[in-house]
């Protein structure tokens, strides 16, 4: 019966594309399920299915009395020294089921049992496999289009997601068969559903930090470091980089020869625009270099101690430091964490034009 039984397991593990250890998991489920019905549902049915030894074992648990009072969780002591000598009241002990009766129980639910074998570790794979991708880009290939919500059905490692309009770039115009980079940004807990599902996203800041990670090497093995992002998805992005290695040019690094490197997540994004700046523990020197390209000439920190600051530009600046509609100075905010009050050298009592983190 066990090679059989475990030959149907490799069998099925190649046509449905899941991993041994998630089907012998989903099917110790489904076998505790339909035997816990000849013991009233109560939880003191176990399954172990060992695919390298190929041995399964099915048992319950009973407890030790003297006088039974349900005979689907408790045994007398003259019962339980038959399957364990030294037993006494107050003991928990296991008892194996017969194969037959496994096997009429497996006879009757079979068809059953292997369905919600295979649901259970489908449900696992998708997860273990949604995990391991937790917070990472993926490729993923386009299948359809909703045409009324715009939400499109993406594939990636044989995963089926969507990718809500909401969470695709301004400028996105998706093909069936075209290829993406998506970012997986959250993963439900797996152990609490059986419909696991994935947050995916074109929008999010982490996909420009992995971004930056994959193209730019001195990223990807600690040379520099990113340390902030701020983002408004198909427009702009800044991102803070930093290197304790003096001979090393973090800013440079990321742009690379020529902007190639920046030019390449420029393009992976549609166009949207990326300000790399250089991050300094200095709080004024951060927030000055965050208004890049416009030049600073003063930032002046709130005496309240407050993370609030004075930012003084040439006349000429006040335009480019603000950004078209105040884009500029918003993502400063943003990636410094500080609220920021710009003004113009001349005049300073008469125009102060504050931002605040949003």
């Amino acid at each position: 019966m066990n090679k059989e039984f475990f030959s149907a397991l490799k069998l099925l593990v190649a046509e449905r594309g899941v991993s041994m250890h998630a089907l012998s998991e989903g099917i110790e489920r489904a076998i505790v399920t339909a035997v816990k019905r000849d013991f009233n549902g109560k939880d003191i049915v176990f399954c172990e299915i060992d695919p390298d030894e190929e041995k399964m074992r099915v048992y319950v648990r009973k407890t030790v009395v003297e006088e039974v009072e349900d005979r689907d969780t408790e045994i007398t002591v003259e019962d339980a020294q038959k399957y364990k000598s030294s037993a006494l009241p107050g003991d928990v002990i296991e008892i194996d089921l017969e194969t037959k009766e496994v096997s009429r129980i497996a006879a009757d639910k079979g068809k059953h049992i292997l369905r919600q074998g295979i649901r259970e570790a489908e449900n696992i794979s998708r997860s273990e496999k949604l995990q391991s991708r937790n917070q990472e880009i993926v490729t993923a290939k386009v299948q359809r289009v909703e045409p009324a919500s715009g939400d499109a059905i993406v594939e990636f490692d044989g995963i089926e997601e969507i990718l809500f309009k909401s969470e695709q770039l301004p400028g996105d115009y998706l093909r069936e068969g075209s290829l993406i980079k998506v970012y997986v940004a959250d993963v439900k807990d797996m152990k609490n559903s059986k419909n696991i599902r994935a947050t995916i996203s074109r929008t999010h800041p982490g996909l420009v930090r992995r971004l930056f990670e994959t193209e730019v090497p001195e990223i990807f093995d600690g040379t520099v470091e990113i340390k902030s992002v701020a983002r408004e998805a198909g427009s702009r992005t800044k991102i803070a980089v930093y290197s304790a290695d003096e001979d090393v040019d973090p800013v440079g690094a990321c742009i690379g020869p020529r902007g190639a490197r920046v030019s390449k997540i420029v393009d992976l994004l549609g166009g949207e625009k990326i300000d790399v700046v250089k991050y300094s523990d200095s709080a004024g020197e951060f927030i000055a270099s965050s208004l890049a390209p416009a030049d600073v000439l003063e930032v002046i920190p709130d005496e309240s101690g407050e993370k609030s600051c004075r930012v003084i530009v040439p006349d000429n600046q006040l335009s480019l430091a603000i950004g078209n509609k105040g884009q500029n100075v918003r993502l400063a905010a943003k990636l410094t964490g500080w609220k920021i009050d710009i003004k113009p050298e001349v005049g300073q009592d008469e125009q102060v034009i504050n931002f605040d983190l949003y």
